[in-house]
């Protein structure tokens, strides 16, 4: 038995039978990888790779796991150099596509390169999900939404679900934003760089704003202790000085200058956190300038200046901004994206534990929606002092049924209230609140008393104060705990591919041995690729060799090469040489080798048939 480190019996894999066979160690190494033990299977990856019949021209298998194991132990640059090295055994082999733009993903600087070994591993394997949702990933990590969506349904039209899939397609509905969202991953720069340049700045925001504010506090304060404004402006504008200070101190930190508009651009919230400071340091430097002159209750002396409406708004938005921001952004990501659609999505595959968590953090997307819709709706009716502006209430609890049967969320909402029962709080408070406000509406066209309908409405106001509060301790609680939040930064994206073997670690398709011989001794071998008028076939030289993996190297001339170049997806016929008892096809992928001068096809579909006759059989698998 091959056990892996420690010893545990519970995780053991069966030994190859032959132990000098790489294939077997491939097997091992792949049901390794699949139990969790990525060291186990980087050891068992190398004894395939040792093994091999023809060193430095085998087989890709063992560099593909490897360069997944090398992966998962975050080794990134080894696993781009077992990829690479897999790509180069096999160029052909759209796995060693996949598991190479998996593998540069990863890796700082690099994503333009994985996008083209990803729409490589589509064109060659256009019928397999992996490729697709590889596309998908780059494409929203980028904020892509669109590219996303279209690669994602490629990938689920095929017959076995793909769970990461359908969990980062509902992603897509949300307007998902990855936490490094101001940094480009197809920017040639780390995102380490990007993001202290991106720290330098929204310390810069934060430290400027609370110093207004506190500034702004005091210079009214000594305005209204001296009586006048004189003194208050001039320490009011030294302050300044502290502003320019935290400004040079910052500004030095931040060495990517070319990349800010960008960052800017793709982050919102670092853009606003950054526009809101220099629109408050404009409104300090206002509301200090035009101070009105105020003394308390002077007995004698002429009276105090009134304060006008625009200077008490320069002040608020000096002092009360950064709050405001808060609530804006809630409310936002709250109403950002289309939730009822994305959790269709995540309940489709509610199994997987994080589509469960996605669904958590999208319900708590849908009661701040439902909260913000129930505040507006108390504000107006005290605003206006309309009871009947509540009778709009109950619709909230309607529309939660609505998300419940839309969403598909009967097989699992059990479960995630279960998991967390704070949301179940928060949406009881939901229900009794709409409830309230609605009595509230109805108690005076009943002909009740109306302090009975200013004590429902203030019962609902109530409700959803605590409503805030439980938000509130849920969120710290979340972060005390390092659990995932009540948040949209707590979304995260699917990367399981089911209980099928995942694309980038399948077995290569091999060449059984009359096969082998055919193509070595055939004379007579036929490529058939598409053409833009049709379907054509083209005789070719002959096969030079037959790889360890059933690569064949075709001699061929330059109209089979130059049909390669249009559609690599080819296929190659051949009878057997000696007493055609049979013939065999070979669907691949036909890639240009210029310094051996040979076409090499990669095998993805093998079938053997018997010619006509007295044994006249079925076409087999090869």
């Amino acid at each position: 038995m091959v056990s892996g480190p420690g010893g545990q019996d519970s995780a053991q894999v069966p030994s190859p039978l032959d132990p000098d066979n790489p294939r077997e160690w491939c097997a091992v190494a792949a049901a390794w990888l699949g139990r969790g033990r990525p060291e186990s299977a980087l050891e068992a990856a190398r004894q395939a790779v040792d093994r091999d019949p023809q060193a430095g021209s085998g087989t890709d298998w063992g560099y593909r796991l490897a360069s997944l194991a090398f992966e998962r132990l975050g080794r990134d640059a080894e696993a781009v150099a077992a990829a690479e090295e897999a790509v180069r055994l096999a160029p052909g082999s759209w796995a060693a596509r996949l598991r190479l733009g998996a593998a540069l993903r990863r890796v700082p600087g690099r994503w333009r390169e994985s996008w083209a070994q990803a729409t490589r591993a589509v064109r060659y394997a256009p019928e397999e999900p992996d490729p697709h949702v590889l596309i998908g990933d780059l494409a929203l990590l980028r904020g892509e939404y669109r590219r996303a969506e279209a690669a994602y349904r490629n990938a689920l039209r095929h017959p076995d679900d793909h769970p990461g899939a359908r969990i980062n397609l509902g992603l897509t509905f949300l307007r998902w934003e990855r936490p490094r969202g101001h940094h480009d991953p197809a920017w040639p720069v780390d995102p380490h760089e990007t993001g202290r340049a991106r720290r330098a700045m929204e310390v810069w925001s934060r430290q400027v704003r609370v110093l207004l504010a506190v500034s702004l506090i005091a210079v009214v304060a000594v305005a209204l202790g001296a009586g006048t404004a004189a003194e208050a402006r001039i320490g009011g504008g030294a302050m300044m000085a502290a502003v320019m200070v935290i400004t040079l101190r910052q500004a030095h930190r931040v060495r990517l200058w070319s990349y800010v508009p960008g960052m800017l651009s793709r982050d919102p919230w670092l853009g606003m956190s950054v526009s809101i400071a220099l629109i408050a340091v404009a409104a300090y430097v206002a509301a200090v300038a035009t101070l009105p002159r105020a003394a308390p209750l002077p007995t004698f002396g002429p009276a105090p200046e009134p304060v006008g409406g625009v200077w008490t708004a320069l002040a608020a938005l000096v002092i009360f901004n950064g709050a405001v921001v808060i609530v804006l952004r809630v409310l936002v990501e709250a109403w950002r994206g289309r939730p009822v659609r994305a959790l269709a999505e995540f309940t489709a595959v509610h199994k997987d534990r994080t589509a469960r968590r996605d669904i958590d953090v999208t319900l708590w997307l849908v009661a701040g929606r439902a909260w913000s819709a129930l505040a507006l709706i108390a504000g107006v009716t005290v605003i206006l002092d309309e009871p009947g502006w509540a009778f709009a209430a109950p619709a909230v609890p309607l529309a939660l049924g609505w998300v419940r049967a839309r969403g598909g969320l009967a097989p699992c909402l059990h479960q995630v209230l279960a998991m967390d029962r704070w949301l179940k709080v928060a949406l009881a408070l939901l229900v009794a609140a709409s409830l309230a406000l609605g009595v509230a509406a109805a108690l005076p066209a009943l002909g009740f008393p109306g302090v009975m309908g200013d004590w429902s409405l203030l019962t609902g106001i109530g409700m959803l104060a605590v409503l805030v509060a439980v938000f509130a301790a849920r969120s710290a609680w979340a972060w005390w705990r390092g659990v995932p939040g009540p948040w949209r930064a707590s979304l995260i994206m699917g990367e399981s591919g089911g209980c099928r073997l995942p694309g980038d670690i399948r077995p290569p398709v091999g060449l059984s041995g009359e096969v082998r011989q055919a193509f070595t001794h055939a004379r007579e071998v036929v490529l058939a690729y598409a053409d833009p008028t049709g379907p054509r076939a083209l005789a070719v030289g002959s096969v030079s060799s037959v790889g360890p993996d059933g690569e064949l190297r075709l001699i061929a001339g330059n109209d089979a090469w130059e049909a390669a170049e249009r559609d690599p997806r080819v296929a190659v016929f051949v009878a057997d040489p000696l007493d055609r008892r049979f013939w065999a096809e070979v669907r691949g992928i036909a890639v240009g080798d210029t310094e051996a001068a040979v076409l090499r096809v990669t095998p993805k579909h093998v079938m053997v048939g018997e010619y006509p006759g007295r044994h006249q059989g079925r076409p087999r698998p090869g």
